[in-house]
């Protein structure tokens, strides 16, 4: 077995064209309930299952880490595959085409390698560590726009579960902060649609205040090697262990982590009681 990131990219599209043609040929099914207003589809784990059975083959020695049934190989080496089988699986459900398949490789804690396909559209993104992004055959990359008042923002779901009202105290907040500053701001339920059209350029920023690494493993190294600038919400690079991922053009990134500091430290401060300040 070869490890080298471009035969590895082989792979990976093999196994997204499995998982297009399930999504494309296959109603999503039963819902099973993950958590508050959380689900998952019987396509989502049928996707799942196929795609890691491909990279079982393919690849036995790589770890595979799906949204939906954890991880299974040995996590000994460096390698790791990332696999969210469908991206925007409430949009999947309600009929909304905005949805896709992510598959990323993460050496250490950094992806190397991304594909995003996005069946109801058409389209398929995908990138190797040091060799661009692409859209299909074509290269892409970021959008020239140099100020927020002439970006389009995509902004991440609210938080769902028991903590979800303290986790949107911040979304809310940059919700707010965002309609006086920006010239757009969208919510299309999909990190990996987000990312992928920073790295197109038809969003200038993609502002998601989580980072689980299905979501966003794929989308992070198309949107970096289409010359977006990933982060998380201080500012400091984006890893798997971040807290936030924030994806920006170049001419624009400054004032959209601005923003965030800004906010955060707002937000906190609200909290403050006697003293004692609350993380968010």
């Amino acid at each position: 077995m070869t490890t080298s990131t471009g035969a590895l990219l082989t792979v990976a599209l093999e196994a997204v064209t499995i998982a297009r043609e399930l999504m494309r040929s296959r109603a999503p099914g039963l819902l099973t309930a993950k958590g508050d207003r959380d689900m998952a589809t019987e396509l989502d784990y049928a996707i799942e299952r196929a795609v890691r059975a491909h990279l079982r083959d393919r690849t036995p020695a790589v770890p595979i880490l799906g949204e939906e049934e954890g991880v299974t190989g040995d996590r000994g080496g460096d390698l790791l595959w990332v696999l969210d089988p469908v991206d925007g699986t409430a949009n999947l459900v309600h009929g909304i085409p905005l949805c896709g398949v992510s598959l990323g490789l993460v050496r250490r804690d950094r992806p190397v390698l991304g594909v995003i396909d996005l069946p109801f559209l058409g389209t398929r993104y995908s990138a190797v560590e040091h060799a661009g992004a692409h859209l299909g055959d074509r290269r892409i990359g970021t959008s020239t726009t140099g100020s927020l008042h002439d970006a389009v923002v995509a902004i991440g779901d609210y938080a769902v579960g028991a903590d979800a009202a303290e986790k949107n105290r911040l979304r809310l907040a940059l919700n707010e902060q965002l309609a006086g500053r920006a010239q757009r701001v969208r919510m299309l339920g999909s990190a990996a649609i987000d990312l992928a059209w920073v790295a197109e350029g038809k969003l200038d920023v993609s502002l998601t205040m989580s980072n689980k690494p299905w979501d966003t493993a794929a989308g992070v190294i198309i949107a970096r090697e289409a010359g977006a600038v990933v982060i998380d919400q201080d500012g400091s690079d984006h890893t798997s262990d971040s807290a936030a991922t924030i994806a920006a053009a170049p001419g624009v990134v400054e004032e959209i982590v601005a923003l965030v500091v800004r906010t955060r430290e707002q937000v906190a401060g609200q909290r403050t009681c006697g003293g004692v300040r609350s993380r968010i």
